[in-house]
């Protein structure tokens, strides 16, 4: 077994709700190690309960067997809690790309989101239209200059 090219095949594992992004560009992978034929996966869900990390663990699995990787476990651990500023400056891009508006930076005492730019336009102008959207970390926002709803990746 070649741990480099394990590592390498789990790096590029595509999130299931935010497909634009790997686990490792979303930074929810936190490290992959062997312990002789054993290899342990360890990663962060984006906040406890999300229901995509069963998806998630069997993709995994199948991309490390992919590359002759059988005895896979997959650790989930949530301390140190997942922020969205392990997102970085690319994955950020290919989210505007996708047509969902990136986190701004959760650093700091409150993390206070007042507008979001279109992903579509590029326009300030948007307004929030729901907290919540097709998951738990999106937010339903709507462009006034352009008219197109998009999604906004909440700031954790």
């Amino acid at each position: 077994m070649n741990l480099e090219a394990v590592r390498a095949a789990i790096a590029d594992v595509l999130d299931p709700e935010l497909p634009v992004l790997t686990i490792a560009e979303l930074g929810i992978l936190r490290a992959v190690a062997a312990e002789g034929e054993h290899v342990v996966v360890t990663i962060t869900p984006t906040y406890s309960g999300c229901p995509a990390m069963d998806a998630i663990g069997a993709d995994i699995r199948a991309a490390a067997a992919g590359v002759g990787a059988q005895d896979v476990e997959v650790r989930t651990v949530l301390s140190p809690a997942w922020t969205t500023d392990w997102i970085d400056d690319a994955a950020r891009a290919k989210l505007a790309d996708y047509g969902i508006a990136p986190p701004g930076p959760a650093t700091g005492a409150i993390p206070l989101t007042l507008s979001v730019r279109c992903p579509q336009c590029g326009s300030p102008d948007t307004r929030e239209v729901s907290r919540f959207s097709g998951t738990g970390c999106k937010a339903l926002w709507a462009c006034t200059a352009c008219r197109e709803p998009f999604e906004h990746l909440k700031a954790i």
